[in-house]
């Protein structure tokens, strides 16, 4: 389930009783009584969102990227590359939290040892499309990471088999490329960066 929980009665029973928020008013505290059920819950501009468990593609391309993104950044000291379950929370009320599949933090800017969670602005989020949660990442998401900040924003199509980069300029993202199987992603923010998209995807299924 990718849309926002508009039901109360949808929702787990709250601890203590009572009611959830109403949509456009949940807040980080409301959040963290929330239960670990193995959903990914975030909160974007006060309306709660829940995703379900996800499927191979979706976890196969993050395993790449986490291993294709994060080795070199790892080896050339860029930072460092997490990736969900780990909260961010936007400045300005954004969001309390959001959990993007794949973050990237340059070194100097991103959470310490014992941190739960990041308040700030991650330098680079990607989020791989799944189809319960394309409408919100190509929608709310871009709009909200746009709204913060955040200086690149990634989508991976698995089912496109593409990965489509924007980048901030002048406090808007502009499409910097959408790049196919066969061409090297590109980035501004790691400009030294070599990641054929290609690699990101699982084999084609055999007819």
């Amino acid at each position: 389930m990718a849309e926002p929980a508009y039901r109360d009665d949808w929702l787990p029973e709250r601890k203590g009783g009572g009611a959830w928020p109403a949509q456009g008013q949940w807040t980080y505290a409301e959040y963290r009584r929330l239960p670990e059920d193995g959903r990914r819950y975030e909160v974007i501009r006060g309306t709660l969102f829940v995703t379900g468990a996800p499927d191979y593609d979706h976890q196969f391309v993050v395993h790449k990227l986490h291993r294709l993104l994060g080795n070199p950044v790892e080896e050339n000291g860029w930072g460092i590359v997490l990736g969900a379950p780990f909260e961010v929370l936007l400045p300005r009320g954004i969001a309390n939290p959001v959990q993007p599949d794949i973050l990237f933090f340059r070194t100097g800017n991103g959470p310490e040892s014992g941190d739960p969670s990041f308040a700030g602005v991650p330098d680079l989020i990607v989020e791989v499309l799944s189809p319960s949660t394309r409408r919100r990442d190509e929608g709310i998401k871009l709009e909200s990471y746009e709204d913060a900040g955040v200086p690149e924003y990634w989508l991976v199509d698995s089912k496109a088999r593409t990965v489509l980069v924007y980048t901030l300029m002048e406090g808007r993202y502009v499409e910097l490329d959408l790049f196919g199987e066969e061409e090297g992603v590109r980035s501004m923010v790691l400009p030294d960066l070599r990641l054929k998209a290609g690699d990101l995807f699982p084999p084609s299924r055999r007819r």
